[in-house]
């Protein structure tokens, strides 16, 4: 079946100009529609679909400015190009701001410019749909609740949560700094039907003990020196919601045993209170200390640990999951280039494997510091591997693979943790040369390119 013929319309107040472009887009395969305004062509718009739109600027009853804002009002996805004379330029520039992908300069300089500017227009926007296509995709699978991962042990992490986001079990995270805990707290809290109310977070490490009771259960006025006035505690700001009591490990014992107190009666009594209060609280506690261990140290209840451990949540160390890696540099590429007003376009080879090789003591949190520091160093638009700090810049691009790299026992399964590892130090050694690296693999050049592919290597730059 022969391909369809890509449709334009073509809007010019000069009938010259109409007739001239309509026989060289005719005989380049296009099929044309003609308007001599913005108004007439806005009415063909509204009935029929074009691929392209080639309008001018200045023209009479509607201008061509005024034509390309009524076309993103009304969300029309047609490929719009201006035709602009060197005293529009400014127009020129105002309607890229709208929308226009490029402008046909007059005069027209040959058959063949025309043609190439479309063709470029044409590969300007798939590559923006593919683009966009891919985010969304990437949405849908790796990024929940801010969240970026597909590694197998975070995915079923995200499964856990969405199971158990409804129900008022305690829920103990635990996990290296810097993991992301305050993320999965929020995620269990967003997701469930409490996500209306409030989620109210205490770092019980980051609060004198003289003050800690005070900011749990609130006091009444005149409760001890400094209360000249009466104050709610975070278990009353949270009522209908949840509180979530980061690093709970370092919760003086005297307030582990009226924490518990109020977990377990669900009431809490202020300081300088006799009546205790009713609350409706969800508790998220999470902790970077091996709890188990500090009770056997007696260093925290074992009551109180059993009564928070309802149900465990371990989230895995950087170091445990490095297929994530490129997925998180991307999200904080994106993340800091708003932030920072900067256009990074993507990471190159040596500096995506120095990356994925480093053991990142200080997991995710480290992550996104290092790339926010690269990236305000940086020169250019692509990350290297110069421009990272000294401790990652040194160390040397070995293969990063180590048994636990792997999920489980199976080889089929970990195969492609292999393949990915090895493709990824093959592209570092040649530079991207994907040639070369094929040659190193010793497999097929198409296979490489399938490979880099699947395995999400596709930001890595090709300089064959």
């Amino acid at each position: 079946m022969a391909d369809k013929l890509k449709r334009v319309l073509l809007v010019d107040d000069e009938e010259i100009i109409r007739e001239v472009l309509s026989a060289i887009l005719t005989a380049n395969g296009y099929e044309v529609e003609v308007a001599a305004n913005g108004k007439a062509a806005m009415a063909r718009v509204e009935k029929e679909f074009f691929d392209h739109i080639i309008t001018d600027i200045n023209m009479p009853v509607m201008d061509g400015l005024t034509f390309i804002k009524k076309l993103r009002e009304n969300a029309v996805d047609s490929i719009i190009t201006v035709i602009s004379g060197h005293a529009e330029l400014e127009n020129a520039k105002a309607a890229f701001k709208l929308g226009a992908s490029d402008f046909i300069a007059k005069p027209f300089q040959s058959d063949d410019e025309i043609i190439l500017t479309l063709q470029q227009a044409e590969e300007k926007a798939r590559l923006r749909k593919e683009n966009c296509r891919l985010q969304r995709e990437l949405e849908d699978k790796y990024i929940f609740a801010n969240i970026v991962a597909k590694s197998r042990n975070m995915r079923h992490i995200f499964a856990t949560i969405q199971k158990i986001a409804n129900y008022k079990t305690t829920v103990l995270i635990t996990g290296e700094s810097g993991t992301g805990k305050e993320l999965i707290a929020r995620a269990i809290h967003y997701n469930s039907i409490r996500r209306h109310k409030a989620i109210i977070d205490l770092n019980c490490g980051g609060i004198p003990e003289t003050l800690l009771e005070s900011e749990l259960f609130g006091h009444a006025k005149g409760a001890f020196t400094d209360a000249h006035q009466e104050k709610k505690g975070l278990f009353e700001e949270a009522d209908g919601g949840t509180l979530f009591l980061d690093e709970i490990g370092d919760m003086p014992s005297p307030l582990q045993v009226k924490l518990l107190r109020a977990l377990q009666e669900e009431t809490i009594r202020p300081l300088g209170q006799s009546q205790s209060i009713k609350v409706d609280v969800r508790i998220i506690a999470a902790t970077s200390r091996n709890l188990p261990e500090e009770v056997r140290e007696n260093r925290f209840r074992e009551d109180l640990f059993y009564r928070i451990n309802v149900l465990a949540i371990e989230v895995p160390a950087l170091r445990q999951r490095p297929e994530d890696i490129p997925l998180l540099v991307d999200f904080f590429l994106k993340k800091y280039n708003q932030r920072l007003s900067l256009d990074f376009k993507g990471v190159e080879g040596p500096c995506m494997q120095k990356l994925i090789n480093y053991p990142w003591p200080g997991n995710v949190r480290e992550l996104e510091n290092v790339i926010e520091r690269s990236m305000a160093l940086g020169d250019g638009d692509i990350l290297r591997a110069d421009d990272l700090p000294d401790e990652l810049r040194q160390r040397g691009c070995g293969t990063g693979l180590t048994v636990n790299n792997f999920d489980g026992f199976s080889i089929k399964k970990n195969r492609a943790v292999m393949e990915k590892t090895l493709i990824s130090k093959a592209l570092a050694e040649t530079h991207d040369n994907r040639t070369k690296a094929a040659a190193l693999l010793e497999i097929s050049i198409p296979a490489l390119l399938y490979k880099i592919k699947e395995y999400g290597l596709t930001d890595l730059r090709n300089k064959d």
